[in-house]
């Protein structure tokens, strides 16, 4: 899925691709999300950054009323717990295999189910590419975790998601269904 739009209880919504026009808005509904949630855990010190991570796939936007309030990426795997428990767990080989990303729905989006949208955006991604989507969430997301396991995720096992100066949080290592 590339693009999808549908009037919602809080006005029209949309997700698309990203473009590079983008950043600056996605900067800022980062930030919102930071401070309201504390996510990501690394901070957004470089937001701009984070947003572009390593092996970047393709990356969705989310709209309210033409504001951008949501972002969500996948890319190519790397290291990832989500990875190896994939690989280990169903023999999956590493090339049918992307990573979610960078998913969050700034507050003031928030109640349009663009969180749901961005996730079927990747998901739809891992389906037009041939590719399982793996991805993990931080324990203490758990709004993030009841959607994901209401969308059919499967939890692979736990981890720890690692940052900064050897700072560590639990985290669950999810696949997404193969058909959402």
């Amino acid at each position: 899925m590339t693009t999808s739009e549908s009037p919602n209880r809080n006005g029209s919504t949309l997700v698309r691709v990203r473009t590079a026009g983008d950043i600056p808005a996605c900067v800022q509904a980062l930030k919102d999300v930071y401070a309201v949630d504390g996510y990501p855990v690394e901070g957004v010190s470089q937001a701009e950054k984070w947003l572009f991570p390593d092996g970047l796939l393709e990356a969705w936007v989310a709209e309210v009323d033409g504001d951008v309030v949501g972002h969500a990426a996948v890319s190519e795997p790397r290291d990832e717990a989500a990875v190896q428990m994939l690989v280990e767990q169903a023999g999956t080989p590493l090339d049918q295999i992307a990573v979610a990303a960078r998913l969050f729905v700034a507050p003031k989006g928030r109640g349009n189910a663009l969180g749901r949208d961005l996730a079927v955006a990747v998901f739809g991604y891992g389906q037009q590419h041939g590719r399982r989507i793996v991805f993990d969430v931080m324990t203490k997301d758990q709004t993030a975790i009841r959607l994901y396991e209401r969308m059919g995720c499967i939890r692979l096992g736990t981890t720890f998601h690692q940052f900064g100066d050897n700072q560590q949080v639990p985290a669950y290592c999810y696949v997404a269904p193969v058909s959402a």
